[in-house]
């Protein structure tokens, strides 16, 4: 399907952006259509619902440009992430969290992804437990970039511990960045599905997204963030306490682990259980428990959790 969008009362420029950043930006959410902006023109090619949202989203981001001079990518961001709101997902959890790059609504799949969701917006620190493949550590990592979007936050801070799953770092190469972050890999994954690549390295490297391991948290607090520890089975009670206590004002924290998959070298080191149960009745501290039933990954994860559960592993 073709579609041509006439621009009227406004110039271009406004909408587009110097050096069509806006309208880059823009298009960011809409990977499968050919656009084709000349003049006051837009020309847009694809399958006919995309070019359909593509028509209405534009419409909006015009109306946007005519009441506020000079938009911004947030401003972009704001037309597809406008309705997730806190009441939708404190009421219910299975509002839209944020887009996907690709445009899509990533939100709760299962019962169990709407209660963190719920208690993400009831609390102030959540852990989160359960096996692989439940999608803790993206729904938590969703949360926050919406909050960054709707700038409820002024950054994240993503982390983990640096422990050895059967391997040692001091053989890895490179320096110790390189050599951290495949531990990281997991955490650019996830963020690279929600905020374009361009976009992601700018707040990385202006410090609005941080991903470091977790020994890089002592001494700090961190106020107005939205914080993830994940692989928290990973660390002991010591480290848990110090991550905890760099709660600042306005923060939110998010902890996620799964106590099958221990790999410090004593598995009853492990500070995640513990620590769960000695603040599981503090007001503002809320818990969410997934199980094999939750896994949202491929049907065999399932069964190949339930089998090694029943080998105690």
């Amino acid at each position: 399907m073709k579609k041509k969008i006439t621009l009227e009362g406004i110039d271009p420029i406004a909408v587009f952006g110097a050096g069509n950043r806006i309208l880059g930006e823009f298009l960011t959410y809409f990977p499968g259509v050919k656009v084709v902006a000349r003049g006051d023109e837009v020309l847009v090619e694809g399958a006919q619902e995309k070019v359909a949202e593509f028509e209405s989203k534009f419409k909006l981001l015009t109306a946007k440009a005519l009441r506020k001079p000079g938009l911004s990518p947030y401003d972009v961001e704001s037309i597809f992430d406008e309705s997730s709101s806190p009441k939708d997902f404190a009421l219910h959890g299975d509002a839209v969290i944020v887009h996907a790059t690709d445009g899509k609504p990533i939100r709760a799949r299962n019962e169990r992804q709407q209660e963190m969701v719920r208690a993400y917006f009831n609390n102030d620190l959540v852990f989160a437990s359960g096996p692989a493949g439940t999608g803790k550590t993206y729904i938590a990592i969703a949360l926050a970039v919406r909050a960054l979007k709707n700038r409820e936050v002024k950054k994240i801070v993503l982390t983990r511990p640096a422990v050895e799953a059967g391997e040692r770092l001091g053989f890895l190469p490179g320096d110790l960045k390189e050599k951290l972050d495949p531990y990281l890999l997991p955490l650019y994954d996830a963020l690279g599905d929600m905020i374009p690549v361009r976009r992601l390295q700018e707040f990385i490297n202006d410090g609005t997204i941080e991903i470091a391991p977790l020994a890089y948290m002592r001494g700090r607090t961190l106020d107005r963030a939205c914080v993830i520890l994940d692989e928290a089975q990973n660390t002991n009670t010591g480290q848990l306490k110090m991550f905890l206590t760099r709660m600042g004002a306005n923060a939110k924290f998010i902890v996620t682990g799964d106590s099958t998959q221990v790999d410090l070298p004593r598995k009853e080191d492990s500070g995640f259980i513990s620590g769960m149960n000695m603040l599981k009745n503090i007001k503002g501290i809320g818990t969410v428990v997934f199980t094999e039933k939750d896994v949202v990954r491929h049907p065999l994860v399932t069964k190949i959790i339930k089998a090694f559960g029943k080998e105690g592993l």
